[in-house]
């Protein structure tokens, strides 16, 4: 099962995790956009770069970390972390931006 874990040294970061990461999961999606990206940031390493991934695969990967695969899918979408297209998902290589 994949983890997430704070970078080294950030204590934003290390607070955030805190706050909302337990054995590796999601206790609760933050509120907060600020909060909410610092996960997603983390979260989005699990994904392999320039592979395509079926949205029951992408459910799958994120339901390790939270239930609500749905808003986790949309807002790696929404932050540019995961492109979408006919149902099908990537991750943007580091430095892609989406229209690519």
């Amino acid at each position: 099962m994949p983890e997430i874990s704070p970078a080294p040294g950030d204590n934003y970061e290390r607070k955030v995790f805190q706050a909302f990461v337990e054995g590796g999961r999601l206790k609760a999606i933050p509120a907060k956009r600020k909060k909410r990206e610092v996960l997603l940031r983390h979260m989005i390493l699990v994904f392999e770069e320039r592979r395509v991934y079926r949205e029951a695969e992408v459910n799958a990967i994120l339901g390790d970390f939270h239930e609500d695969v749905a808003t986790l899918r949309r807002e790696l979408v929404e932050m540019g972390l995961l492109i979408r297209y006919r149902g099908e998902y990537a991750r943007l290589q580091q430095g892609q931006s989406p229209q690519a």
